[in-house]
Protein backbone atom coordinates (compact mmCIF):
# COMPACT_ATOMS: atom_id res chain seq x y z
CA UNK A 1 0.00 0.00 0.00
CA UNK A 2 1.01 3.51 -0.74
CA UNK A 3 0.38 6.05 0.56
CA UNK A 4 -2.01 6.70 3.88
CA UNK A 5 -4.48 3.52 3.92
CA UNK A 6 -8.15 3.78 3.86
CA UNK A 7 -10.05 4.34 7.22
CA UNK A 8 -12.79 2.44 8.98
CA UNK A 9 -14.69 5.71 9.33
CA UNK A 10 -15.54 7.50 6.01
CA UNK A 11 -14.27 11.57 5.95
CA UNK A 12 -16.90 13.95 7.51
CA UNK A 13 -18.23 16.47 5.67
CA UNK A 14 -15.88 19.32 7.08
CA UNK A 15 -12.78 16.98 6.48
CA UNK A 16 -13.68 16.71 2.39
CA UNK A 17 -14.23 20.71 2.55
CA UNK A 18 -10.73 21.90 4.51
CA UNK A 19 -9.18 18.83 2.44
CA UNK A 20 -10.20 19.65 -0.69
CA UNK A 21 -9.62 23.59 -0.88
CA UNK A 22 -5.77 22.95 1.24
CA UNK A 23 -5.11 20.15 -1.76
CA UNK A 24 -6.24 22.79 -4.38
CA UNK A 25 -4.57 25.44 -3.24
CA UNK A 26 -0.79 22.89 -2.73
CA UNK A 27 -1.94 21.82 -6.79
CA UNK A 28 -2.15 25.75 -7.98
CA UNK A 29 1.17 26.23 -6.16
CA UNK A 30 2.75 23.56 -8.21
CA UNK A 31 1.05 23.96 -11.40
CA UNK A 32 0.21 28.38 -11.36
CA UNK A 33 2.96 29.02 -14.56
CA UNK A 34 0.85 26.74 -16.57
CA UNK A 35 -2.20 28.63 -15.81
CA UNK A 36 -0.78 31.69 -16.78
CA UNK A 37 1.01 30.68 -19.80
CA UNK A 38 -2.71 29.39 -20.56
CA UNK A 39 -4.14 32.97 -19.82
CA UNK A 40 -1.99 34.82 -22.25
CA UNK A 41 -2.31 32.33 -25.00
CA UNK A 42 -6.08 32.96 -24.80
CA UNK A 43 -5.90 36.50 -25.27
CA UNK A 44 -3.36 37.03 -27.50
CA UNK A 45 -4.98 38.30 -30.81
CA UNK A 46 -7.88 40.06 -28.58
CA UNK A 47 -7.04 43.49 -29.51
CA UNK A 48 -5.10 45.16 -32.92
CA UNK A 49 -3.77 48.28 -31.16
CA UNK A 50 -0.57 49.58 -31.94
CA UNK A 51 0.12 49.39 -28.18
CA UNK A 52 -0.61 45.49 -28.74
CA UNK A 53 1.23 45.24 -31.25
CA UNK A 54 4.88 45.84 -30.00
CA UNK A 55 3.96 43.57 -27.14
CA UNK A 56 5.26 40.11 -27.01
CA UNK A 57 4.05 37.44 -29.12
CA UNK A 58 3.64 33.90 -27.64
CA UNK A 59 3.91 30.45 -29.12
CA UNK A 60 3.44 27.25 -27.23
CA UNK A 61 3.17 26.71 -24.06
CA UNK A 62 7.16 26.76 -23.26
CA UNK A 63 7.60 29.41 -25.35
CA UNK A 64 5.28 31.33 -23.45
CA UNK A 65 7.04 30.90 -20.23
CA UNK A 66 10.21 31.24 -21.74
CA UNK A 67 8.98 34.61 -22.88
CA UNK A 68 7.56 35.75 -19.63
CA UNK A 69 10.75 35.07 -17.85
CA UNK A 70 12.69 36.70 -20.49
CA UNK A 71 10.50 40.12 -20.52
CA UNK A 72 9.23 40.41 -17.44
CA UNK A 73 11.29 37.95 -15.01
CA UNK A 74 10.48 34.93 -13.37
CA UNK A 75 7.70 36.42 -10.69
CA UNK A 76 5.59 37.00 -13.52
CA UNK A 77 4.45 33.39 -14.02
CA UNK A 78 2.96 33.96 -10.54
CA UNK A 79 1.20 36.74 -11.18
CA UNK A 80 -2.64 36.85 -9.60
CA UNK A 81 -0.80 33.42 -6.99
CA UNK A 82 -2.58 35.48 -3.91
CA UNK A 83 -5.93 36.11 -5.52
CA UNK A 84 -5.30 32.13 -7.19
CA UNK A 85 -4.93 31.02 -3.68
CA UNK A 86 -7.76 32.96 -2.22
CA UNK A 87 -9.99 31.35 -5.13
CA UNK A 88 -9.26 27.90 -4.66
CA UNK A 89 -9.45 28.12 -0.55
CA UNK A 90 -12.89 29.19 -1.20
CA UNK A 91 -13.86 27.49 -4.75
CA UNK A 92 -12.17 23.92 -4.78
CA UNK A 93 -14.03 24.08 -0.66
CA UNK A 94 -17.47 24.36 -2.01
CA UNK A 95 -17.43 22.47 -5.37
CA UNK A 96 -14.69 19.46 -4.78
CA UNK A 97 -15.72 19.61 -1.26
CA UNK A 98 -19.15 19.56 -0.87
CA UNK A 99 -19.52 17.42 -4.12
CA UNK A 100 -20.28 13.83 -2.09
CA UNK A 101 -22.50 15.50 0.60
CA UNK A 102 -25.00 17.12 -2.53
CA UNK A 103 -24.76 13.88 -4.41
CA UNK A 104 -26.00 11.88 -1.15
CA UNK A 105 -28.46 14.69 -0.73
CA UNK A 106 -30.15 13.54 -4.42
CA UNK A 107 -29.81 9.82 -4.22
CA UNK A 108 -31.59 10.40 -0.68
CA UNK A 109 -28.48 8.56 0.86
CA UNK A 110 -28.12 5.45 -1.53
CA UNK A 111 -24.98 3.83 -2.12
CA UNK A 112 -25.10 3.70 -5.66
CA UNK A 113 -25.31 7.18 -7.52
CA UNK A 114 -26.58 6.97 -10.96
CA UNK A 115 -24.85 9.40 -13.64
CA UNK A 116 -27.55 11.50 -13.58
CA UNK A 117 -27.02 12.46 -9.97
CA UNK A 118 -23.59 13.04 -10.46
CA UNK A 119 -23.92 15.27 -13.06
CA UNK A 120 -26.39 17.08 -11.27
CA UNK A 121 -24.51 17.04 -8.31
CA UNK A 122 -21.41 18.26 -10.42
CA UNK A 123 -23.19 20.97 -11.31
CA UNK A 124 -24.48 22.25 -8.47
CA UNK A 125 -21.56 22.82 -6.23
CA UNK A 126 -19.82 24.25 -9.80
CA UNK A 127 -22.48 26.87 -9.70
CA UNK A 128 -22.23 27.26 -5.74
CA UNK A 129 -18.47 28.21 -5.81
CA UNK A 130 -18.66 30.32 -8.73
CA UNK A 131 -21.19 32.79 -6.79
CA UNK A 132 -18.94 32.52 -3.29
CA UNK A 133 -15.61 32.93 -5.44
CA UNK A 134 -16.60 35.00 -8.90
CA UNK A 135 -14.15 38.37 -7.34
CA UNK A 136 -11.34 36.29 -6.63
CA UNK A 137 -11.22 34.62 -10.23
CA UNK A 138 -11.73 37.77 -11.73
CA UNK A 139 -8.41 39.53 -10.02
CA UNK A 140 -6.73 36.18 -10.52
CA UNK A 141 -6.90 36.50 -14.27
CA UNK A 142 -6.27 40.22 -14.90
CA UNK A 143 -3.42 39.89 -13.31
CA UNK A 144 -2.06 37.11 -14.82
CA UNK A 145 -3.42 38.87 -17.86
CA UNK A 146 -1.45 42.03 -17.15
CA UNK A 147 2.45 42.23 -18.39
CA UNK A 148 4.92 43.81 -16.60
CA UNK A 149 6.26 45.82 -18.92
CA UNK A 150 7.02 49.55 -19.80
CA UNK A 151 5.40 50.36 -15.85
CA UNK A 152 1.93 49.38 -18.05
CA UNK A 153 0.70 47.44 -14.84
CA UNK A 154 -2.91 47.83 -14.29
CA UNK A 155 -2.58 46.76 -10.29
CA UNK A 156 -0.05 47.15 -8.02
CA UNK A 157 -0.93 44.52 -5.84
CA UNK A 158 -4.31 42.30 -4.86
CA UNK A 159 -5.98 44.32 -2.16
CA UNK A 160 -5.42 47.08 -5.14
CA UNK A 161 -7.09 45.31 -7.68
CA UNK A 162 -10.36 44.54 -5.40
CA UNK A 163 -10.72 48.14 -4.94
CA UNK A 164 -9.85 49.46 -8.17
CA UNK A 165 -12.25 47.16 -10.07
CA UNK A 166 -14.66 47.72 -7.54
CA UNK A 167 -14.35 52.12 -8.14
CA UNK A 168 -13.61 52.37 -11.78
CA UNK A 169 -16.31 49.36 -12.77
CA UNK A 170 -18.69 48.80 -9.89
CA UNK A 171 -19.15 46.38 -7.62
CA UNK A 172 -20.76 44.37 -10.63
CA UNK A 173 -17.19 44.83 -12.48
CA UNK A 174 -16.11 41.88 -9.25
CA UNK A 175 -18.92 39.69 -10.86
CA UNK A 176 -17.89 40.52 -14.44
CA UNK A 177 -17.64 36.68 -16.31
CA UNK A 178 -20.33 34.79 -13.93
CA UNK A 179 -22.54 33.62 -16.96
CA UNK A 180 -19.65 32.02 -18.80
CA UNK A 181 -17.84 31.16 -15.35
CA UNK A 182 -21.50 29.14 -14.10
CA UNK A 183 -21.53 27.74 -17.22
CA UNK A 184 -17.68 26.88 -17.70
CA UNK A 185 -17.78 25.23 -14.22
CA UNK A 186 -20.71 23.49 -14.37
CA UNK A 187 -19.33 21.16 -17.39
CA UNK A 188 -15.65 21.48 -15.34
CA UNK A 189 -17.01 20.22 -12.46
CA UNK A 190 -19.35 18.02 -14.18
CA UNK A 191 -16.20 16.20 -16.47
CA UNK A 192 -13.59 16.69 -13.79
CA UNK A 193 -15.58 15.05 -10.72
CA UNK A 194 -18.00 12.41 -12.51
CA UNK A 195 -15.16 11.08 -14.87
CA UNK A 196 -12.58 10.95 -11.78
CA UNK A 197 -15.68 9.35 -10.04
CA UNK A 198 -16.86 6.45 -12.32
CA UNK A 199 -12.83 5.83 -13.53
CA UNK A 200 -11.59 5.24 -10.02
CA UNK A 201 -15.36 3.15 -9.21
CA UNK A 202 -14.90 1.07 -12.25
CA UNK A 203 -11.01 0.13 -11.42
CA UNK A 204 -12.12 -0.51 -7.97
CA UNK A 205 -15.08 -2.70 -9.09
CA UNK A 206 -13.68 -4.72 -11.59
CA UNK A 207 -10.64 -5.22 -9.50
CA UNK A 208 -8.19 -3.61 -11.61
CA UNK A 209 -6.76 -1.74 -8.98
CA UNK A 210 -6.95 -1.28 -5.41
CA UNK A 211 -7.74 2.20 -3.76
CA UNK A 212 -4.32 3.55 -3.54
CA UNK A 213 -2.09 6.27 -5.41
CA UNK A 214 -1.50 4.78 -8.60
CA UNK A 215 -5.34 4.47 -9.03
CA UNK A 216 -6.15 7.81 -7.53
CA UNK A 217 -3.26 8.93 -10.46
CA UNK A 218 -5.39 7.33 -13.50
CA UNK A 219 -8.28 8.46 -12.64
CA UNK A 220 -7.36 11.86 -12.17
CA UNK A 221 -5.00 12.33 -15.53
CA UNK A 222 -8.22 10.59 -17.46
CA UNK A 223 -10.47 13.81 -15.92
CA UNK A 224 -7.97 16.04 -16.51
CA UNK A 225 -7.73 15.10 -20.13
CA UNK A 226 -11.40 15.06 -20.61
CA UNK A 227 -12.38 18.33 -18.87
CA UNK A 228 -9.73 20.14 -21.27
CA UNK A 229 -11.02 18.76 -24.08
CA UNK A 230 -14.91 19.87 -23.61
CA UNK A 231 -14.37 22.94 -21.45
CA UNK A 232 -11.91 24.71 -23.64
CA UNK A 233 -14.34 26.91 -25.50
CA UNK A 234 -16.05 28.17 -22.39
CA UNK A 235 -12.90 29.12 -20.89
CA UNK A 236 -11.63 31.02 -23.57
CA UNK A 237 -14.66 32.92 -23.44
CA UNK A 238 -14.24 32.95 -19.74
CA UNK A 239 -10.99 34.77 -19.97
CA UNK A 240 -11.34 36.72 -22.69
CA UNK A 241 -14.54 38.62 -21.17
CA UNK A 242 -13.59 38.59 -18.24
CA UNK A 243 -10.03 40.43 -18.73
CA UNK A 244 -11.63 43.04 -21.22
CA UNK A 245 -12.10 46.61 -20.21
CA UNK A 246 -15.45 47.70 -19.54
CA UNK A 247 -17.73 47.65 -22.44
CA UNK A 248 -15.80 46.20 -24.76
CA UNK A 249 -18.11 43.20 -25.16
CA UNK A 250 -21.40 43.98 -24.17
CA UNK A 251 -21.91 39.96 -23.09
CA UNK A 252 -20.37 36.94 -22.72
CA UNK A 253 -22.43 36.03 -25.67
CA UNK A 254 -20.72 38.83 -27.80
CA UNK A 255 -17.33 37.94 -26.61
CA UNK A 256 -17.99 34.46 -28.48
CA UNK A 257 -19.29 35.72 -31.89
CA UNK A 258 -16.99 38.30 -31.76
CA UNK A 259 -13.92 35.65 -31.67
CA UNK A 260 -15.55 33.86 -34.25
CA UNK A 261 -15.79 36.13 -36.96
CA UNK A 262 -12.34 37.67 -36.21
CA UNK A 263 -10.36 34.97 -35.77
CA UNK A 264 -12.45 31.81 -36.45
CA UNK A 265 -13.54 28.71 -34.76
CA UNK A 266 -10.07 27.44 -33.48
CA UNK A 267 -9.45 30.67 -31.37
CA UNK A 268 -11.81 28.37 -29.02
CA UNK A 269 -8.79 26.38 -28.56
CA UNK A 270 -6.35 28.67 -28.41
CA UNK A 271 -3.91 27.57 -25.27
CA UNK A 272 -5.35 24.11 -25.43
CA UNK A 273 -1.83 22.81 -24.90
CA UNK A 274 -1.36 24.76 -21.75
CA UNK A 275 -4.50 24.29 -20.54
CA UNK A 276 -4.13 19.98 -20.95
CA UNK A 277 -0.88 20.48 -18.66
CA UNK A 278 -2.29 22.74 -16.44
CA UNK A 279 -5.45 20.70 -15.84
CA UNK A 280 -3.82 17.26 -16.19
CA UNK A 281 -1.08 17.83 -13.95
CA UNK A 282 -3.39 20.13 -11.54
CA UNK A 283 -5.38 17.04 -11.30
CA UNK A 284 -3.23 14.64 -10.47
CA UNK A 285 -1.68 16.94 -7.73
CA UNK A 286 -5.02 18.11 -6.49
CA UNK A 287 -6.82 14.84 -6.64
CA UNK A 288 -4.15 12.50 -5.09
CA UNK A 289 -3.14 15.29 -2.12
CA UNK A 290 -7.34 15.55 -1.44
CA UNK A 291 -7.10 11.72 -1.43
CA UNK A 292 -4.25 11.57 0.95
CA UNK A 293 -5.51 14.46 2.62
CA UNK A 294 -9.04 13.00 3.73
CA UNK A 295 -6.97 9.91 5.27
CA UNK A 296 -4.54 11.80 7.11
CA UNK A 297 -7.08 13.90 8.77
CA UNK A 298 -9.81 10.91 9.78
CA UNK A 299 -6.31 8.80 10.90
CA UNK A 300 -5.54 12.04 13.17
CA UNK A 301 -9.09 12.40 14.37
CA UNK A 302 -9.23 9.03 14.57
CA UNK A 303 -5.81 9.20 17.35
CA UNK A 304 -7.20 12.26 19.08
CA UNK A 305 -10.36 10.08 19.82
CA UNK A 306 -8.91 6.96 21.03
CA UNK A 307 -8.66 6.60 24.61
CA UNK A 308 -5.28 6.25 26.69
Amino acid sequence: MVGFKPTDVPPTAMVKFLGAGTAACIADLITFPLDTAKVRLQIQGETKSAANAKAAQYKGVFGTIATMVKTEGPTSLYNGLVAGLQRQMSFASVRIGLYDSVKQFYTKGSERASIGSRLLAGCTTGAMAVVVAQPTDVVKVRFQAQARVEGSRRYQGTLDAYKTIAKEEGLKGLWKGTSPNVARNAIVNCTELVTYDLIKDTLLRYNLMTDNLPCHFISAFGAGFCTTLIASPVDVVKTRYMNSASGHYGSAVSCALTMLRKEGPTAFYKGFMPSFLRLGSWNVVMFVTYEQLKRAMMAARGSWEAPF
